[in-house]
Formats: C-alpha cells, sequence, structure tokens
C-alpha cells in the first residue's frame, strides 16, 4: 500500500481516475465478496427475465389496472420498487433501463384508467405525472423506487423536472395542489396529491376504486394465490374493508413520508428552500409532540390545533393510535395504528439534512412510552399497540393502552440505534442479523445471510417459471410479490445500510460505491465490500478486487448522499487524511485490506452529483 497522490490536494482540483489509494496487500478471495458478486449479477439476471415476461413492448405491466388503494396504481410500480437501488449497488444497466421503461410505460398505463364511482381517476390516475390524490402510506409504496433513481442515475431524463415538481406540490409552488399550510405548518389532509388536499371526508369508492369484470388473484382477501376469485361478486367486502377509513381532513402522521420529496430534491438541487421546508415542516411536528408528552399524535385539525379534527382527541384519525375499527371484509374487529410509517421516515429524514439528533429524541421518547407499559405474560414480553378509546373492550371514559402484542417494534429500535450510534439505544435491540454481526456475535453471518439470498432469488425465479396467469387474472398487487430483486443483505454488508419492514424511502447508509472508470454509481466489477464495524465516530471496512489479472478502481463515498465526512483512513497501520466525503482506491489483482475510518457522520449537504461531476 502507498499514496499514490496527497487526499487533501486530489479533493480540491478537478476529479481524476488517479487513485488517492493504492491497495498492493495479496489477499485470497474471501466467500463474501465472489456472493455479492454472484448476487449482483443473478439479480441482474432475474430482474431481466421478470421484465422479458410481465413488461409489453410499451413498458406496459401486464396486468389489469384498477383504481384504488388494494390493488392500484402503488402496487403496480411498486413491483419494481428496489430495482433502481440494485442498480445503484452494482446491478446490471439493463435494471436500470428496465425500471425506466416501466415507469414510464406505468405512467401511460394508468393515465389511461378512467373511473365513475371516484373522481380521483376519472381522468386518470396521474395529472402531472403525480398521483390525483392518496394517503402517503400508499404514494410512498408507489414512489419507492422512484426515490431512488437519482441514487443510480441523477442525469435520468425527466428526472430533475419531475422531482423539483412533485416537491414542489408540498411547498405551494403549485397554484393546482396547495397541499400545504405554511402558516400554521401543516399538510392539509391524508388525501394529497397533484389535484391538491381533500377537504372533505373520504368515500369507500375513493379507496377501492370502480369494480371491473372477471375472476382474479384477489390477495387482499385470499390467503391462496393459486385462487381465482370474482371481482365483481366480492367488491361489496372490498368496499366493507374500508367503511371507517373515511376522516380525511387535516394533517396526519402519514403525511411526514412526505419529506423524502424534498430530500431528493435538496439533494439534486443543492437549494436551501428544500432543507429549509423539512426544518420548518418536521420542527412542527417535533412541538406537537411534545405537546402531547411524546406521543407523535394522529391528526391535526386545519386549525393547527393537536386533535382538531376529533374535538382535541389527537389520537383519533385514519391509521392513528386509536384505528380500531370493524373490517366488513373480515368481518371482525381489526386494530391498524401505521403511527411508525410516516413519523420514522419524516423524523430520520430531518437528521439526514439537518445532523441535528433531537429530532430522533422524539422517535425515542415515543418508543419510552411504549416500553413504559409493557408486560410480561406467559413469560413473553408484550407491548401496547394501541391508545385511546378501546372499541370492542371495557372503557373507563379517558385514552388508556390496549391491545397488547409481542410486536416489539425492534426494527424501528434498530434505526433508532443506527442513526443515534448510541450504545443505549442498542440495549433493547436484539444482537441478531446484521446487527449482531457488527457487535461480533457472528463472524460467518456474511456467508450465510447472502447465501440465504441465493435461496430466496431462487425459489422467487422458480415461482416466476411456474406461473401461468395471465393479464386478465392479474390485479397490480399479485405482481408485486414476485419482484425477484433481493437487496437487504447487500445495502448492509456493502454500505453498512438498514432497511426494515417499515419500508423507509431514503438510504441511510455509511458508505456508497462509484466506478470511475464506467463513470457510473455502485461497486465496479469484481470488487467486493464488507462493513465489519459502525461506530459513532468510526467505521471499518474490507475491500477487495478478486480479479487476479487486472486492478481496479473504486471510489467510496462516506455516506448514501455524501452527508458524512472521512476525517483519516487507516490502512495496514498508516494514517492518512482524507477530510472530505471521497476516496479513491485502486486495488490490484487479487489484493485487499481493511480501511479504518475515522468520520464524522451528517457533516456535509446533500448531494446526488456523481464524482466526476462534482468540480472539485
Amino acid at each position: 500500500m502507498r499514496l499514490l497522490f496527497p487526499l487533501t490536494l486530489l479533493l480540491n482540483v478537478a476529479y481524476a481516475a488517479d487513485p488517492a489509494l493504492h491497495i498492493k496487500t495479496p489477499m485470497a478471495p474471501p466467500a463474501w465478496a465472489m456472493l455479492e458478486q454472484k448476487l449482483l449479477a443473478a439479480n441482474s439476471e432475474a430482474c431481466d427475465r421478470f421484465a422479458k415476461k410481465y413488461l409489453d413492448s410499451r413498458g406496459y405491466l401486464l396486468h389489469t389496472p384498477r383504481w384504488g388503494t388494494l390493488d392500484g396504481p402503488d402496487d403496480a410500480i411498486e413491483t419494481f420498487f428496489n430495482w433502481t437501488l440494485l442498480h445503484a449497488m452494482g446491478g446490471s444497466d439493463k435494471v436500470l433501463a428496465h425500471y425506466k421503461r416501466a415507469h414510464e410505460g406505468h405512467l401511460r398505463q394508468y393515465g389511461e384508467l378512467r373511473t365513475k364511482l371516484t373522481d380521483l381517476a376519472q381522468n386518470g390516475a396521474y395529472y402531472k405525472e403525480f398521483i390525483t390524490q392518496s394517503d402517503w402510506f400508499h404514494i410512498g409504496e408507489g414512489m419507492r423506487a422512484f426515490h431512488f433513481l437519482g441514487l443510480a442515475d441523477p442525469n435520468a431524463e425527466h428526472y430533475s423536472a419531475r422531482v423539483k415538481r412533485f416537491a414542489g406540490m408540498y411547498m405551494n409552488e403549485d397554484p393546482e395542489a396547495l397541499n400545504y399550510d405554511p402558516q400554521l405548518k401543516i399538510i392539509k389532509s391524508i388525501w394529497t396529491g397533484s389535484q391538491g388536499p381533500m377537504l372533505r371526508k373520504a368515500t369507500t369508492y375513493d379507496w377501492v376504486g370502480d369494480p371491473v369484470p372477471g375472476s382474479f388473484h384477489l390477495l387482499h382477501n385470499s390467503a391462496s394465490r393459486s385462487k381465482l376469485l370474482n371481482l365483481e361478486a366480492n367488491y361489496k367486502k372490498m368496499l366493507a374493508h374500508c367503511d371507517e377509513y373515511l376522516d380525511s381532513v387535516g394533517d396526519n402522521s402519514l403525511n411526514l413520508a412526505s419529506t423524502n420529496l424534498a430530500v431528493n430534491a435538496y439533494a439534486l438541487t443543492g437549494e436551501a428552500k428544500y432543507k429549509k421546508w423539512i426544518e420548518e415542516y418536521m420542527g412542527a411536528w417535533k412541538q406537537r409532540t411534545a405537546e402531547t408528552g411524546g406521543f407523535i399524535p394522529s391528526n391535526i385539525g386545519l386549525d393547527g390545533k393537536l386533535g382538531g379534527a376529533h374535538n382535541g382527541q389527537w389520537w383519533k384519525g385514519t391509521y392513528g393510535w386509536n384505528f380500531t375499527i370493524f373490517d366488513g371484509e373480515l368481518e371482525k374487529i381489526a386494530h391498524r395504528n401505521y403511527f411508525v410509517a410516516g413519523s420514522w421516515p419524516g423524523f430520520s429524514n430531518a437528521l439526514l439534512v439537518t445532523g441535528d439528533q433531537s429530532y430522533i429524541d422524539v422517535l425515542r421518547k415515543q418508543m419510552d412510552l411504549l416500553y413504559a407499559q409493557k408486560r410480561t405474560v406467559n413469560g413473553k414480553l408484550m407491548l401496547p399497540q394501541m391508545y385511546g378509546d378501546p372499541k370492542g373492550y371495557k372503557y373507563n371514559g379517558k385514552p388508556e393502552w390496549y391491545q397488547y402484542s409481542d410486536n416489539l417494534y425492534t426494527d424501528r429500535l434498530a434505526e433508532i440505534y443506527f442513526w443515534s450510534m448510541d450504545r443505549r439505544d442498542l440495549e433493547r435491540v436484539p444482537l441478531t442479523g446484521f446487527l449482531g454481526y457488527l457487535e461480533g456475535k457472528d463472524a460467518d453471518y456474511p456467508t450465510k445471510a447472502l447465501q440465504k439470498d441465493f435461496a430466496e432469488l431462487r425459489r422467487n425465479m422458480e415461482e416466476i417459471d411456474r406461473d401461468e396467469t395471465t393479464a386478465d387474472t392479474r390485479l397490480a398487487d399479485y405482481l408485486l410479490e414476485m419482484n425477484p430483486a433481493v437487496t437487504d443483505t447487500l445495502a448492509n454488508l456493502t454500505m453498512g445500510a438498514y432497511f426494515a419492514r417499515g419500508k423507509i424511502w431514503t438510504l441511510h447508509a455509511r458508505f456508497r460505491y462509484f466506478d470511475p472508470v464506467q463513470q457510473r454509481s455502485g461497486l465496479p466489477a469484481d470488487v467486493g465490500a464488507l462493513v465489519e464495524k459502525l461506530g459513532v465516530s468510526s467505521a471499518t471496512l474490507t475491500l477487495v478486487n478478486t480479479n487476479p489479472i487486472d486492478a481496479r478502481i473504486v471510489t467510496v463515498q462516506a455516506g448514501g448522499y455524501g452527508e458524512h465526512r472521512f476525517n483519516t483512513v487507516t490502512v495496514n497501520g498508516q494514517k492518512i487524511a482524507v477530510n472530505g466525503p471521497l476516496l479513491t482506491v485502486k486495488i490490484e489483482p487479487g489484493s485487499g485490506a481493511k480501511l479504518e475510518f475515522d468520520m464524522t457522520r451528517y457533516q456535509n449537504a446533500l448531494t446526488l452529483a456523481q464524482p466526476w461531476s462534482r468540480g472539485f
């Protein structure tokens, strides 16, 4: 290993392919490195086969389009939810091309949709290329791949215009989409979009859409993928599913996920107004949460007051703390509190753009309140899932905790730890999987986890190969479950990123990679990367070139959006100053090394610009 060019100088001149660090130490190809490369290639091939089977020449998904949140436009495009991330990690260019074709086709396909029972899609599901009106649980699901498109290709056609347009719809820059009240700092409804906020009660038809003739695999009410059910015969049950989903007016904690739009616009353009809006909106929600004593409230009225739509009862509202309903489809009481779905993306996005850990304090306090009510039942720890007036339970006239279960929110707790890196946050998190590996509990975890992903990918492809359904028997959600790409382990191991079941749509990572030779995002061919340790101001990363013939060059970035800073890197006992977000490394054939970084987290403004475009 030798220093070819002073790092502090390299990072202040025009970007060059000349490496700042030269690794020459021989290293036998580790199993994890070979598996990473094979899994990237296998994922890419699987996506290629999926696209050839389920996309037509126009990019239309081969299914029967319908409006609705049960099996509508958000599910159709969510089918490709991690394809842009896959490319950004090193997947093939074909994966990105297929997603772009699918996205453009999706906008046209659902632009042709017409509804009669709801006006939300009477002229198509999209207006100005954004959903007309929906809630942010479903808007966010449908936008997951788009949110990561900037990581893969920030110069993609239409991307810049769309990112700025979409963020503007929540910053009152579009007179047809005045979703935001800048005086009260609220988003005006749970239903928002390119046609503005819904300032009336929703209808079940808004949620479910029109029936279509035919029999389909109705996955939302059937456990069997192979069973065909007549949609018109089951339509009343689908409406009954949403009988109590009608409260719409006023801000809702789901809306905090809309900050993803401003994050992307800020990272793409560098314009301060997007960061300012996130700080303004999330600062208001931080204050509201403080006013409840630490609960993230479910609804804010159009007057800006807690519980304004429910006589001050901030725990009421669709998907809120007290959203215990009678599901007419299932014909039983259901408890659907989605308080984490928007708040975790929102507060973590505020941390991402500001570096202010007080936003994560809000999430921690919310978990403290839940854990203060814990019970042990038959030797099992239980937490309440709901709060308020417990329908179906004895009620004493004041809000109370209810519906205890063994859901301990461990994924949410793990996210809090990864954002704070406070060892006290680790005490409530099981040391298993990737987190256990980082804590030294399972040295073989990388290889075992990657092998498990190969098995999952094989099962996915077997299901696709066996699938004999046709477009006229498939709704949007059917193909969502058949997306073959598996990316979570790769994100964990290569970037130190953590994706939990909550579907947070921003990349929170310690590292990201670029190929300066091919000038694209992702690990170059033959390069393996393994995150071994993470600390509040440190990270250990092993890089290896498994190619025995040719050298490889990789640029390592501090953070998914360059938000962190490398202070120094120590390799083979030699400490080298970096003082920036980028480190370019040349790795000789069959060589590798462990890089120990001293770093400052949340130090830099976000950027989607690729290194050779930054004009150092």
